[in-house]
């Protein structure tokens, strides 16, 4: 990180143009940065709001399989294996700068079962453990894809707090700190120079 020490700090016309420059660099970058920040924010909401839904979509689900077919509950049917995730293909956005995960399939096995003796509920009961799957996938991507938006709001927040808080404030003081001390080397050569001429006028006969 920059050293922002006075006693580093040259007291003179090209440091006090450097300064002005880097302060108006400043202020160029910060207001790209306030905008991806709010993008970023908009973004995160759409995440965070995918997740819910899933989750809310999800548990209806659960609740209404716990309600519609309380024959669940018979340990004599044999369920393992019913319904398998054979494979799940993720895509990439990249959006803001970042790479985030996009789900594009989901590939779902559903075990055969015999006719003849095999309660009528069960194929109702895969179609619902399938619907389950890709929820609770689809809901670890968007999962995944907020965390990645918040690390990036995170590290964008910290610029601008580095930008508004030290940066451009401490180039400001030192801006100030130039100016005053050009001033007050001004002031303080016109005076030497009075004192001069005084001098030179005393001395003249």
């Amino acid at each position: 990180m920059q050293d922002f020490s006075l006693n580093k700090l040259s007291l003179n016309k090209t440091a006090l143009n450097g300064e002005k420059t880097s302060l108006d660099t400043y202020f160029r970058f910060l207001p790209s940065l306030e905008l991806k920040r709010d993008q970023l924010l908009v973004e995160r909401g759409k995440a965070a709001r995918r997740s819910a839904d899933r989750c809310a979509a999800l548990n209806a689900l659960l609740a209404a399989v716990g309600e519609e077919l309380p024959m669940l509950a018979n340990r004599g049917v044999d369920l393992v294996g019913l319904v398998e995730v054979c494979a799940v293909r993720l895509g990439q956005e990249r959006l803001l700068g970042i790479d985030l995960p996009v789900l594009e399939q989901i590939d779902v096995r559903v075990a055969k079962v015999a006719c003849l003796g095999t309660p009528h509920w069960v194929d109702a009961l895969a179609a619902r453990l399938q619907t389950a799957m890709e929820l609770s996938i689809g809901r670890q991507v968007d999962d995944e894809r907020l965390a990645r938006l918040e690390r990036a709001l995170k590290k964008v927040n910290q610029r601008i707090n580095l930008f508004d808080k030290v940066l451009i404030p401490q180039t400001r003081q030192n801006v100030k700190v130039i100016q005053i001390a050009l001033a007050d080397a001004d002031r303080a050569a016109v005076v030497r120079a009075k004192l001069a001429k005084h001098k030179r006028a005393v001395q003249t006969p």
